[in-house]
């Protein structure tokens, strides 16, 4: 009998990269080029960068948001959001974006951003996510013309820290049928907690607009049932703290509180950024990452990015990266791939047409592909 192709691990990384894949969690001026960063700045006179050699900028990110600290993780985004202030700047990388995600097999993206951030240089925040959704397209015709069709949606973020929620709800209300897919609030969580913005959130629910919460992350339990509780989140951004609320034995006996059963019998999506949670020191490693426990119990997690440029990343580089470290399979990966697209914020029936024709057949030809390879069953 020949080993399961489904079940065999560690996955080749060259049919890890092969694979249709749907990310969730992606900040858009947390995924730029290096080499546009550089000419963006000298285009805007922008004088900030450590460094305007592209290959040494691209380490710097990676360094510099490595320091095990939430805040100073997020002090990086100085830079590329101090060169997006145009609207041309907006709409090139919302363009190298999709490319650069439909290169990587990714098939549906929702990716993010604070449209407050980018008004510095006299953009309307409606001007900023025009441009945004420009770019996308323009990424979107080039993606299919090369052969890698991707679809984008666009989530418009608010700064946790701002006042500034109501206002950028409204906006993703006024533009939910032009290419914005929901909301999101991000930033420092400890004492900036979700509830601070309830009236945008009660407003959203009553335009029946979807949502996400960065909860869980750099603070605990409590961000995360705020999040949920009081503001009625449809996802949690990371909610890796959630295991802080489930105990296991020296036995391996596991009781989950309250909250993580909650959280796992109403299937609450968690957008898990294994790579990007090391590097704020919501997890230990990789290894060592919840997602491990958290798929073994049954949670509705997700694999994302969070932010390609600063964690030195892309979604094969973390499903290569879970496969090695958590002896996950093509199954596995299948699984992780098919709840990202189950929970995102496209209506139900184009969902299904992406799993069904797209992930599932693609995911199926890999199988067909490593069965060949190992001499295994298919």
């Amino acid at each position: 009998m020949g080993l399961d192709a489904g079940t065999y691990a560690p996955v080749p990384s060259d049919l890890i990269r092969s694979v249709p894949k749907v990310l969730l969690h992606d900040h858009l001026d947390g995924g730029m080029r290096p080499t546009t960063i550089v000419e963006l700045a000298a285009e805007s006179g922008y004088a900030d960068l450590p460094t305007t050699d592209p290959e040494a900028l691209g380490r710097w990110f990676v360094d510099a948001a490595g320091s095990g600290s939430l805040e100073l993780y997020l002090e990086t985004f100085a830079h590329t959001v101090g060169v997006t202030q145009t609207e041309a700047a907006l709409r090139r990388v919302a363009r190298e974006c999709a490319e650069d995600l439909a290169a990587d097999h990714v098939v549906y993206a929702e990716v993010r951003f604070a449209p407050e951030l980018h008004t510095e240089g006299g953009l309307t925040e409606h001007q900023v996510v025009e441009a945004v959704l420009a770019g996308f397209a323009e990424g979107e015709q080039a993606a299919r013309a090369g052969g890698h069709p991707i679809r984008i949606g666009l989530l418009l973020t608010s700064i946790r820290t701002a006042s500034h929620s109501r206002r950028i709800a409204e906006l993703t209300v006024e533009f939910r049928d032009r290419g914005v897919v929901g909301f999101d609030i991000a930033g420092a969580e400890k004492g900036f907690p979700p509830t601070r913005h309830l009236d945008a959130f009660e407003y959203l629910r009553r335009e029946n607009a979807h949502f996400t919460i960065h909860a869980g992350e750099a603070f605990g339990l409590p961000s995360i049932w705020e999040a949920i509780q009081w503001c009625g989140a449809d996802r949690l951004g990371h909610g890796v703290r959630i295991v802080d609320d489930i105990e296991v034995t020296p036995e391996g006996k596991v009781q989950l509180g309250r909250l993580a059963a909650y959280v796992r019998d109403r299937r609450i999506p968690l957008e898990m950024c294994p790579s990007s949670n090391v590097q704020t020191g919501a997890a230990e490693s990789i290894e060592r990452h919840p997602i491990g426990l958290l798929k073994q119990l049954g949670f509705r997690v997700t694999v994302n990015t969070d932010n390609r440029l600063m964690s030195g990343t892309s979604m094969s580089r973390e499903m290569e990266l879970l496969s090695d470290a958590f002896g996950y399979g093509l199954d596995d990966l299948r699984w992780l791939t098919v709840n990202a697209m189950k929970s995102s914020f496209i209506p139900f029936d184009e969902r299904l047409a992406l799993i069904n024709d797209t992930i599932k057949p693609g995911y199926a030809s890999a199988r067909a592909e490593l069965a060949e390879r190992i001499g295994g069953r298919d």
